[in-house]
């Protein structure tokens, strides 16, 4: 793994080489950054390397997921744009790499329109440098938190790109797994999803235990609870509550190499930890 022991840190410290900003607090794992490295990603440092080992020590697994996850979400952002959807909400987007929901959306219809949202100042730098090479007026990559959903919905920078009138794809992936119980999650979704109109989509993927023995199920949220967050994995019914009232598509909720593969099926595709879905809302 020694293409992976660096950081370029100038896109991080504006091109100077200084250390990187204190609000990146690299010496505390971070989620989106452990997500990068799972992925192959450099743009990570030597705590997210460590923590994200520590995960892939317990379960190999844990990279084929990230992978799937990833595969998915291409997946789902195509189906949609070919379903006519023209508008994306990304909630959580984690790192940018090759394969966007823009990049993806766009390929289908070019005026298609994608509002980004991450809490970690390392995407909000990743998506600057995104936006210059995207169609101006067509993409923005914001700042928010995806528990306070009143407030992204309210944002005027998110209103100012999609119509929230027209159809919208809520995409929630890999990210309601750091929000707890505590935060009712449920009440999250429901929210977003209330505020957007008939014909609209929800696509998520969510981590679960289901695949393993209760005793190392609980070890990967142990990792993370040194992390900047929780993991909260859970059930598939749990996972299938966040779609209630909504028409899944066509295979329903699956792993995610199951939703609609355009590869042969692999052995390990049942065991990924990835739930997976898409619906429409009525």
């Amino acid at each position: 793994m020694t293409d992976h022991q660096e950081v370029p840190l100038d896109w991080m410290s504006g091109g100077q080489g200084a250390p990187p900003s204190a609000e990146l607090r690299p010496e505390v794992p971070h989620p989106a950054r452990m997500y990068d490295y799972y992925l192959g990603g450099k743009d990570n440092f030597p705590a997210d390397r460590a923590a994200a080992e520590q995960v892939l020590s317990l379960s190999p697994l844990v990279r084929i997921s990230a992978q799937a996850n990833r595969a998915f979400l291409q997946r789902a952002v195509r189906t949609l744009a070919e379903l006519g959807v023209r508008q994306f909400l990304d909630i959580g987007t984690g790192i940018p790499s090759a394969g966007n929901t823009h990049e993806i959306a766009q390929a289908v219809d070019p005026a298609a329109k994608v509002a980004y949202l991450d809490n970690d100042p390392i995407v909000l730098v990743h998506g600057r440098a995104l936006l210059a090479g995207s169609r101006p007026g067509t993409v923005s990559v914001l700042q928010a938190d995806l528990r306070e959903p009143k407030a992204i919905l309210a944002d005027p920078a998110v209103r100012e790109l999609l119509d929230l009138e027209q159809p919208v794809a809520l995409q929630l992936f890999a990210i309601l797994h750091f929000i707890d119980d505590a935060d009712d999650p449920y009440a999250i979704v429901r929210t977003l999803v209330d505020a957007l109109p008939s014909g609209s989509y929800l696509a998520l993927s969510h981590a679960t235990g289901d695949f393993a023995p209760p005793e190392d199920a609980a070890k990967g949220p142990a990792v993370y609870r040194s992390a900047t967050a929780q993991l909260s994995m859970r059930t598939r019914a749990q996972v299938l509550r966040f779609f209630d009232g909504l028409d899944l598509l066509d295979p329903g909720l699956v792993t995610a190499p199951l939703w609609r593969p355009d590869q042969a099926p692999q052995d390990t595709d049942h065991e990924v930890a990835i739930w997976a879905g898409v619906a429409r809302k009525p």
